[in-house]
């Protein structure tokens, strides 16, 4: 993993800090592209970035109708969502949808993601390579995989982890009917926690709870403390690399109990 985890540095060197002074945003200004009917994504960044970051949101736009080809429009079509960020000056960009890289695989979805920083002028990070750089930075291998997904789409995020060096010890889902993928909108920690008790994560030496759609944040703190293990989402570690990607890195606290990467969000969760 560590030559693929190389590569997303390297195109993803931290965002040179700003020297002006700003009213909102004097940590970073940080734009993150969300699925277009994506409710979730903006109150776990909320809560997820430390004081001093200000975020920018612009909605990825892909087919209302096919779950897979709207996940890969999304990729595709990213230009268009920068584009509506006009003049305005952010430090780095995350792409907050794990489904499209699993479906393009990562390289490809390293050419489209470098692509587009070349055009705009500043780094983007996709919360799957934001997961990468999580697993190498705690020297996690062995990985249980919670993924609210349709069939195709659990059997490609195996498929794309796997193909990154890592070990997938066992994979569970949510119990719903996620067909269409925008059904896991709908996901409660409740309805998390009932269905990864299915989940064989003894064995594994971190927790991945894989889509940015899912609500997270609670069951991340109740799997941590109950397993021991690291429990890690697509949105805590799309938060943590857009920080230290901006140079902040000394804006993240040390983690409290049942966090995991830094501290301070869990006393942050929205209501």
């Amino acid at each position: 993993m560590s030559d693929v985890v190389s590569a997303v540095s390297r195109n993803n060197e931290p965002a040179a800090r700003t020297a002006a002074v700003r009213e909102y945003g004097n940590g970073a200004v940080l734009g993150v592209a969300v699925p277009q009917a994506n409710p979730v994504v903006e109150p776990e960044m909320s809560a997820l970035l430390p004081p001093g970051f200000s975020m920018l949101v612009t909605r990825l736009q892909g087919s209302r109708s096919d779950s897979g080809q709207r996940l890969v429009d999304y990729l595709a079509n990213l230009p268009a969502s920068l584009e509506a960020y006009d003049t305005a000056k952010l430090d780095v960009l995350g792409y907050a949808c794990t489904g499209s890289s699993y479906l393009v695989g990562a390289e490809a979805e390293q050419r489209a993601l470098d692509a587009a920083a070349e055009r705009f002028g500043y780094p983007i990070i996709s919360s799957a390579q934001a997961l990468r750089m999580a697993l190498a930075h705690l020297g996690a291998r062995r990985i249980a995989v919670f993924a609210p997904y349709p069939p195709f789409l659990v059997e490609a995020s195996k498929h794309y982890w796997k193909a990154c060096g890592l070990d997938v010890v066992d994979c569970a889902s949510v119990a719903l009917d996620t067909s269409d993928t925008r059904d896991i909108y709908s996901i409660t920690t409740p309805m998390a926690m009932s269905s990864f008790s299915a989940l064989r994560w003894q064995d594994a030496d971190a927790i991945m709870f894989t889509g940015t759609g899912m609500p997270t944040l609670r069951a991340l703190v109740e799997v941590s403390k109950l397993t021991g293990k690291p429990a890690l989402s697509s949105n805590l570690c799309l938060a943590w690399a857009l920080v230290r990607a901006a140079g902040g890195q000394e804006y993240l606290a040390p983690p409290g109990p049942g966090e995991t990467l830094y501290g301070g969000w869990a006393n942050r969760i929205p209501v």
